[in-house]
């Protein structure tokens, strides 16, 4: 099997667990920068190109696009799929994934429990509404900000005035959300093919507080209750990712999903859990290749109403028929 992963380097440890996995079960393996990746549409073909060349088949594309070139990279991730290429992770979903705003939406819509949440464009009007999230403590998130950047903790009213009106003025769109951590067990747990294969409990640095996977807090890998893993499993096939970390909080028995990430990393998940989490995703992967079902992705309908769009069966149908129509999608 030739897999592509998209990724800015093939040094980054996540997407070296990655390639170590796929070579370890027999597979070529290719590391492609988005950044570097050209594309052509003329209404009949849509052709990709890398450094200038034209870019050989493949049959299956790992993406791990950085939100530093988050249009341009998802873009790329279309592109693969417009070929009829099985994608662990569709553009869809990884963009839903990174605007936290609409990703909790849509969980929230869906009977998924989410901490208190408000947004508005105004600093005043966000000040207002910091009682409809439980007062301060609370935490603000840039709307689309990387995992590890983009969240603060704001212990008073002034120090969120102050936060609201630097971040705000910036031109970033952001979101005010209910702090629980003092209440609450943060977890983070993979998810693979709609199959929770591991999770960690997240302990900050004495003193921060933190829901951020940020240097020096300690992971411990974690036994989940069923109701953690059914909601983070669920979350996953929602937002309609096959690769997701589900960041998520137990307060008293009760998951609240605060997070969904789509490109997860995994060597500090593996040492805290002693589990090789690259091979189950390449393994994944294989399935796809071979037609198994995709993870559906859960839309809304007229009145609320979730509307199933094919990822599975219909998704490799299609996939298929591209791959026959050589008029239509070039290969």
């Amino acid at each position: 099997m030739k897999i592509t992963i998209l990724s800015r380097s093939a040094s980054i440890p996540s997407t070296r667990r990655l390639v170590e996995a796929a070579r370890a079960r027999g597979h070529q393996v290719r590391v492609l920068n988005p950044g570097r990746v050209e594309m052509h549409l003329d209404g009949s073909t849509a052709n990709l190109f890398y450094k200038r060349k034209r870019m050989p088949p493949c049959d299956v594309v790992i993406p791990r696009i950085a939100q530093s070139i988050n249009t341009y990279g998802l873009a790329v991730v279309n592109q693969f799929g417009i070929r009829g290429v099985p994608l662990m992770n569709t553009a869809q979903g990884i963009a839903q994934s990174r605007n936290k705003m609409r990703s909790l939406q849509l969980l929230s819509a869906n009977g998924i429990d989410t901490p208190a949440t408000v947004m508005a464009r105004d600093a005043g009007d966000l000040k207002a509404m910091v009682g409809l999230v439980g007062g301060v403590p609370v935490l603000v998130k840039l709307l689309q900000g990387q995992e590890k950047h983009g969240v603060m903790v704001c212990e008073s009213l002034q120090s969120l005035e102050a936060a609201l009106e630097a971040v705000l003025g910036l031109g970033h769109n952001l979101v005010v959300q209910q702090y629980v951590m003092n209440t609450g067990k943060d977890f983070r747990v993979l998810v693979v093919g709609g199959r929770a294969v591991a999770a960690v409990q997240r302990h900050p640095r004495v003193g921060r507080m933190s829901h951020t996977l940020i240097k020096g807090a300690r992971l411990e890998g974690v036994e989940l209750t069923e109701a953690c893993r059914v909601t983070a499993e669920r979350t996953a096939r929602l937002v309609g990712l096959e690769v997701a970390a589900v960041d998520l909080l137990d307060v008293n028995g009760q998951p609240k999903v605060f997070e969904v990430n789509s490109s997860p990393a995994l060597p500090d998940m593996e040492a805290a859990t002693g589990i090789d989490l690259a091979t189950p995703i390449i393994e994944r992967a294989e399935a796809l290749v071979a037609g198994a079902p995709g993870v559906e992705h859960q839309e809304l309908g007229a009145g609320g109403a979730p509307v199933s769009v094919p990822g599975g069966k219909k998704g490799s149908a299609r996939r298929k028929a591209a791959r026959r129509s050589s008029g239509k999608v070039s290969t």
